[in-house]
């Protein structure tokens, strides 16, 4: 018995090791697992399911193939808060609210993307305020294919210049952030991504935070069973 869970994946055209990583996971790491989360940032990118790119709805083929062995479970990131159930269901996978309670044998585990954890980033959590809202969302998703992409382009190049200038602390997430979670869902263990820095976190009363790793240089799961939990590296040269 055993579930896993991944995120920032940052799957793009341009990165086909990555995808290639990916479905090797998929054909090897899966065996006697329960279920897969994945933990937000599946893509680098995503404008909308209208604008799928072909290697995106390749893998969306191979993730409904995997769904019929065990559910396959998706929280929107800060990169693909614009994937739907369109995509979703040609992917086989459910999409859970951005903050999700689960019993994880026998342990209250609350999970999410993470980016809401980062509250010292004052003008990227004004962002996320502003996506948030269904309307602006829609309006959005009203825009020709072309601007969309655009839009898209211009955030995800914002996004890189910014975080290159912002400091380790303002990108990490706030610990008054995480208490806050802790007290209001009643759980004893936090599993998120986005931030990028794989690691246990034993806090205090018990509880314990963690952190699943980005596949920009290897593969990173999350493993958590009965005897407890394990990061692992999935090395990119993996025959």
């Amino acid at each position: 018995m055993r579930t896993l869970f991944i995120g920032d994946l940052h799957l793009s055209a341009d990165r086909l090791d990555i995808t290639q990583a990916f479905n090797r996971f998929l054909d090897t790491e899966l065996d006697d697992a329960d279920a897969l989360y994945i933990l937000g940032d599946l893509f680098e990118v995503w404008v909308g399911d209208d604008l799928a790119a072909p290697f995106a709805l390749e893998l969306a083929r191979k993730l409904k193939q995997v769904s019929q062995r065990l559910p396959i479970y998706f929280i929107h990131g800060n990169r693909d808060f614009m994937l739907g159930k369109q995509f979703a269901d040609a992917a086989g996978m459910q999409i859970l609210p951005e903050v999700t309670c689960l019993d994880l044998y026998g342990v209250n585990t609350v999970i999410l993307h993470g980016d809401s954890l980062c509250t010292l980033d004052k003008a990227y959590q004004r962002f996320r305020k502003l996506r948030s809202f269904a309307f602006a969302r829609w309006l959005y998703s009203c825009l020709p294919k072309k601007k969309r992409q655009a839009i898209a382009n211009k955030i995800r190049c914002n996004s890189q210049s910014s975080n290159q200038q912002k400091s380790y602390v303002i990108m990490d997430v706030e610990p008054s952030a995480v208490d806050a979670l802790f007290a209001q869902t009643h759980c004893k263990q936090m599993i998120h991504g986005h931030t990028h820095r794989p690691a246990i976190h034993d806090l205090t009363h018990g509880c314990k935070r963690i952190v699943v790793g980005d596949w920009y240089e290897q593969g990173s799961v999350l493993v958590v069973s009965t005897d407890g939990v394990e990061l692992k590296s999935l090395p990119f040269d993996a025959s």
